[in-house]
This record gives C-alpha cells, structure tokens and sequence, in this order.
C-alpha cells in the first residue's frame, strides 16, 4: 500500500522531546525492580556475534540462556520454579549447529535465532541472501534476524524494499523472521517510519532498531517511531508485530526503561518474548547483579557469577 508510505510525516522535535521526558522517569526499587528485571530476562536475544566465536563459548552462552539468573537468588525470590530463562539464544550461521546441540544436551526448548541476509552490512546479491537465510534455517534456526539493504530506502525504492524482504520472507519457511532495519544509517525519522511499515506490510514478525554494528543503534526516538508504525499497522490490519531494540543497552536501568516505553506505546501485551526482544550480549550480567544486590544488599565480587 504505497498510498500509507507517501502520506507519512514524523514531527521529529514532538518525538524528540518525548524521548528527554522517558530519560526522566522514575526507577523503580525493591521488589517493583526485581521483577521488571527477570521479565526483561525473559525478553533478551543471548548473542554473540564475533569473528572468535568457537563451539565451546557457544555452548558456554547457551548454558547461561538456560540459566541466567543463580539459583540461589531465584529461590531467595521464590521464582526458581518458574521456568525464566532468556527469549533466545543469537549467533552466526556458521555457529547455529553448535548452538542447537549444545541447548539439546541442555535439555532445553530455547531457540537459536541466526543473522543472515548479508548482515551486517547487506551489501550481498539477494540470491547469496536467500541461500545463507536457507542454509541457517537447515541448521536449525527457528529465528532469522534479516537484514535490509539501505540503499533501498535511500534512494526511496520501496517497491524494490517490499519485494526483497519478500523474498527473504519466503526463504525463511516456517522460521521467525526478524527484519534489521539499521535506523543508523536511514538518514531520517520519516524513513525509519516508511521502511518500518514496508517491513511489516512484507511479512516481518518482528522490526528490529539496529545489528549493533552501526554508530547509532538503539535509541528513544528510533523506538517511538518504530512502535508507533506497529501500533498503526495493527490498527489497519489487525496484525501484531514484534519489536525488537538492539544495539547499546547494558544496562539494568536502560532494560527497564525500554519495558516501561513499549507498555506505554503498545501495552502489556506486547511484554512478552513472543512480541519483545532486547537483542544484547552484555546487558544480562549487569541484571544479574542488581538481583544479587537486592536479595543480599551488597554487589557481588567478580568471581561470584557466572560469565555471561
């Protein structure tokens, strides 16, 4: 419906000054905290994504996405039976093998999303897409975190935009398909908006903010944007769409603070790991310390958590 993309217009100092407002919000404390933090536990994309990654540090991801959190400090708040582990575990295609077996011996059902598509740059002929988006779904990868090409937006071909993803859409099968629109390097608000709807108009499960590898990844204003072209596409469809905010957040605070916006934006029924993901590597460790502060009120020496 190209009709909705050349009617679009995003008041950017509007959206900007709501994103200052959202960095003044209050932060919750004690038990309030504690369990917006194991939901954001629930939503985060595990991810590593280095040209190091070996079998063994796959394997050592993946046993802490069955176990993020100690079980001492679960049973301290009575959730150690409730099943939290994290929303998935991200990688290479190359690892998707390594990250299925390892999560197998586990003995858990978590699934392993994979980039593809040319990421992170996207700058790969659609058929080497295509091939790459197959052969991570073989592997099995029940997640594929796509990639578009920003030229496409760039150079305004949003027909040439909706059939590329089309294509990767097809490709994915009976995969989640996640589409990376790197708001980055968009060059405007308005084209986050456009290529955010032409995503979803295509097939996307989810829109995601960045890869991660930009300047620019996850920031307020992007989100604002992105959830309220999910919002409007619900609205017109009846279709709801995931979002996913990768990219810089390390944080406890900046988790919650991201969990906070989509209630505002979207509602609780977008709080779960089926609609939001945090895509992050690090972010998990700085939750798992605030937890080991609230239940024994001192932070925990380095030694005394798991590595993430």
């Amino acid at each position: 419906e190209l009709g909705w993309i050349s009617k679009v217009y995003v008041n950017r100092p509007a959206v900007v000054r709501h994103a200052e407002q959202i960095k003044k919000w209050k932060t919750l404390k004690g038990n309030w905290q504690a369990a917006w933090l194991l939901k954001a536990v629930t939503c985060i994309d595990l991810t590593t994504l280095s040209g190091d990654d070996t079998p063994s540090n796959v394997q050592r991801l993946c046993f802490k996405a069955k176990h993020p959190i100690r079980e001492d400090l679960l049973k301290a708040l009575d959730m150690h039976d409730k099943g939290i582990t994290v929303g998935a575990v991200c990688v290479y295609p190359a690892r998707v093998t390594d990250a299925v077996n390892a999560l197998k011996a586990a003995g858990c059902n978590i699934p392993v999303a994979s980039v593809a598509a040319g990421f992170p740059s996207g700058q790969t002929p659609l058929e080497t897409k295509m091939a790459e988006i197959k052969l991570a779904v073989e592997y099995g990868a029940r997640e594929i975190d796509i990639v578009i090409s920003r030229s496409l937006v760039l150079t305004g071909q949003w027909e040439g935009l909706y059939e590329e993803i089309c294509q990767c859409r097809k490709a994915c099968g009976g995969a989640h398909m996640k589409t990376i629109l790197a708001t980055g390097e968009l060059g405007s608000l308005a084209n986050v908006y456009k290529a955010s709807m032409i995503a979803m108009m295509a097939g996307s499960d989810f829109i995601k903010t960045s890869t991660g590898k930009e300047v620019e990844n996850a920031t307020f204003p992007v989100g604002i944007v992105m959830m309220r072209a999910i919002k409007e596409y619900y609205w017109q469809t009846g279709n709801k769409v995931g979002f996913k905010p990768a990219g810089g957040i390390r944080t406890a605070k900046e988790a919650i603070t991201w969990l906070m916006l989509v209630k505002e934006e979207l509602g609780v029924e977008w709080l779960t790991p089926e609609l939001f993901r945090l895509g992050a590597s690090s972010l998990l460790g700085d939750i798992e310390q605030q937890i080991f502060y609230h239940v024994t009120g001192s932070y925990p020496l380095q030694h005394e958590l798991a590595m993430a």
